[in-house]
């Protein structure tokens, strides 16, 4: 039976009609990985099990690629409009991911320094206030960072009425797997920057209606109202706290507790940030090499 990479052409010229061609398994593969990560929205998973996820869509992704027939169809139509802008679009998330990057850095870096702080608490409040304040004014500048990524993200998010495709040939099947996944991967990156500034729930709905509507599926809600604060957020507040009040034991501990919830969480976040940055980077040295024509001549 012959095996089609994604369905089946109307009049495609097959030897014999009695055996249609029938989709890749790695096609269906690819929709249950997307389906799961739109139930991982819906239900407010965390942000490393979207990350998870993310990894399994990914690589299906990079197994399509490696397909000869997919590389085919894709290097013909090369010179269409679609090749720019999956490249813009990979550079878009790779420069998101480079912020997320940075955003966790420095915060760790100001985690590791005020638990540091805490622990030799005969310094004194007026040294432990000063360094509160250096935290509190370090989250600032990360919000502010984190606000014009996002910006840009949303600015990204806008321009997604992709140029039509020519559905002449069965290109337009794998490119919009393709947008599909630029477009998850986005709003998985919007749930991140704003899970670490504070403002988990402002892009949910707008940034899975996107995706919803991109690939013809209804079912996504807004169920969950209001998730917990976030480690970051929770840090914030109990520094806030104590910085308003008498420092007694009680507070410190109290502090010292979320701040190593939060180093933990952003361990785990940076591993995810990274393993992603490596998949993207992959797909895109993947799809560049098509579209310069850099594969085996198997025509």
């Amino acid at each position: 039976m012959a095996v089609s990479v994604l369905k089946p052409k109307a009049n495609y010229h097959a030897r014999s009609i009695s055996l249609p061609s029938r989709p890749h398994p790695l096609v269906p593969q690819f929709d249950e990985q997307l389906c799961k990560l739109q139930a991982s929205e819906a239900t407010s998973s965390s942000i490393s099990r979207k990350f998870s996820g993310l990894k399994d869509l990914h690589d299906c992704v990079d197994n399509l690629l490696f397909l000869p027939l997919t590389q085919q169809m894709l290097a013909r139509t090369r010179h269409e409009k679609w090749a720019d802008e999956l490249l813009e679009g990979s550079l878009s998330l790779l420069d998101a991911c480079g912020a997320a990057k940075e955003a966790l850095l420095q915060t760790k870096d100001h985690v590791t320094e005020l638990q540091s702080s805490l622990r030799r608490i005969r310094g004194g409040e007026c040294r432990i206030s000063t360094k509160i304040e250096k935290y509190l004014a370090s989250r600032k500048r990360v919000i502010k960072a984190i606000h014009k990524t996002l910006k840009n993200l949303k600015g990204m998010n806008n321009k997604c009425s992709f140029s039509p495709l020519n559905t002449d040939s069965e290109a337009p099947s794998i490119v919009s797997k393709l947008r599909e996944m630029e477009m998850v991967t986005l709003t998985v990156l919007e749930s991140l920057l704003s899970s670490i500034s504070g403002s988990t729930m402002r892009s949910k709905a707008r940034s899975w209606s996107l995706v919803s509507k991109l690939i013809h599926h209804r079912q996504v809600g807004c169920e969950d109202e209001a998730a917990g604060l976030t480690d970051f957020e929770k840090v914030d507040s109990a520094l806030n706290t104590l910085k308003s009040k008498s420092i007694n034991p009680v507070h410190v501990e109290n502090v010292q507790n979320e701040l190593g919830k939060l180093d933990s969480s952003i361990q785990d976040l940076e591993e995810g940030v990274e393993l992603l940055s490596r998949r993207l980077m992959k797909t895109r040295v993947s799809l560049l090499n098509i579209l310069n024509h850099l594969i085996p001549n198997t025509m």
